[in-house]
This record gives structure tokens, sequence and C-alpha cells, in this order.
């Protein structure tokens, strides 16, 4: 998502925070800044998506839990390698690969294939109630990715109202992916459908979140936020 947009004069006053220290124009330039460091680009999304492909494919082909989750788990592994031998941040493949090792716990606990999917579904279920109940009770939890841009002062956007409302709204649509994926997954976890389960957590998965993260943009494209405070109520 680009940011570059034009300059917008912010006149100082007395109730303006501290100026962060990556310096934006504008709070739909910040916002738009940390949702690409979260969401990691697109190598982030496909070293999220390999090892779910792998598993799923390496299932259906074989019907052999434990090799499922070695395959699974293996291409995680090296995926980490590259980055460590490239020097790059790994925290996203070691997401992934925290989460192949839950899974593997599960399903082998169980020797139930769709139980590989489980934590990721209770960790969905778990964060999309966190978000949902921030927004409820006026703490966006975008307010708070917008609050990392200013170290001195993490909590400036919340004491002004604008800032306060644009942080709500984008919340809500960033919440609906995990809601999309959970009205889908469940019922086909339910039914032990482990090639559908595979085939929703990929589609449903990085696809969606950055069609949300679109719209986000779009959202974000047509406001001009002054990055100043301006006491919330």
């Amino acid at each position: 998502m680009s940011t570059a947009d034009e300059a917008v004069p912010v006149q100082p006053t007395a109730t303006a925070p501290p100026q962060p220290a990556e310096s934006y124009d504008t709070v739909e330039a910040a916002v738009r800044a940390q949702l690409a460091k979260a969401f990691g680009g697109r190598r982030g999304t496909i070293e999220a998506a390999v090892p779910t492909i792998a598993f799923t494919l390496s299932w259906i082909t074989t019907a052999q839990l434990q090799l499922s989750l070695i395959i699974s788990g293996g291409l995680a592994a090296a995926l980490l390698l590259l980055r460590i031998v490239q020097r790059s941040t790994p925290q996203f493949v070691l997401n992934s690969l925290f989460g192949i090792g839950i899974g593997a716990f599960f399903a082998l606990r169980s020797g139930k294939a769709e139980d590989a999917f489980l934590p990721g579904m209770l960790w969905i279920a778990v964060v999309e109630a966190i978000m949902i109940f921030s927004i409820l009770v006026r703490w966006p939890f975008m307010g708070f990715m917008l609050g990392a841009t200013n170290p001195e002062d993490p909590l400036a956007w919340h004491r002004d109202k604008g800032i306060v409302k644009l942080c709500t709204k984008v919340s809500w649509i960033m919440v609906l992916p995990g809601l999309i994926k959970l009205t889908v997954q469940i019922p086909l976890y339910l039914a032990g459908q482990v090639f559908w389960l595979g085939i929703a957590k990929v589609a449903l998965g990085w696809p969606v979140y950055l069609a949300a993260l679109a719209t986000v943009g779009w959202v974000l494209a047509r406001g001009r936020t002054a990055v100043q405070a301006q006491p919330a109520v």
C-alpha cells in the first residue's frame, strides 16, 4: 500500500503529542505503514501457506498423519533456515512453525488429522474475541498499532476523537476475515473434512486478509486525518 500522500501542514497546538520516531503527515499514512509491517508482505504470505498446503496434499495422497506432519514441519524448518542464512527476520516462519508444532501435538494425541487445524481455530476465536472487545470499549486494536509509531506517547491517538473513529472503522474491517474463516472451518472440522479444512485455511487465510487490507487501503486513501490530538469524548 502506498504511503506517498501529499503533505498536509499541521499547525502545532498545546495538546499536540510528540512526533513519532517515524514521521507521518497523516494518520492514514501511519496506519498503512504499520499494517504493511504487521502482515509481512508477499514473502510472509507464502511462508504461512506452504506448510499447510504440504500437509493437506500429503494427507490426501498418503493418509499418513505422522508423515504429513513431518513434511509440513520440515518445509517450515527449511524456510526458517533460509531466513537465517539470508539474515532476514524469521518472525513469520517462526509463527508458522509454532502453529505446526501445536497442531501436531493435538493431532498425534487424538489420532485425527482434522485436529491439526484445531489450535489455529481456537487461536483465531480468542483473537477475534479480544479484537471485538477492544472495539466495543472504544479502545480499537488498530489504535495500538498506530501508537507503536509514537514510542514517546503511544496512547496519544486515543485523545483524538477523529483518530479513534478512524481506528474503529478500520478495526471492524480487520475483524471480518477471522469471522469468515471460523464460520466456514467450524462445520468442516465437526464433519472431519480434512481436505476442505486445508483448502479453507489457505483460501480464507491470506487472500481474505489481503482483501481486507485492500478495503482498509481504500478507506484510508479517502481520508486525510492530520496527526494532532483533539480531546476524544
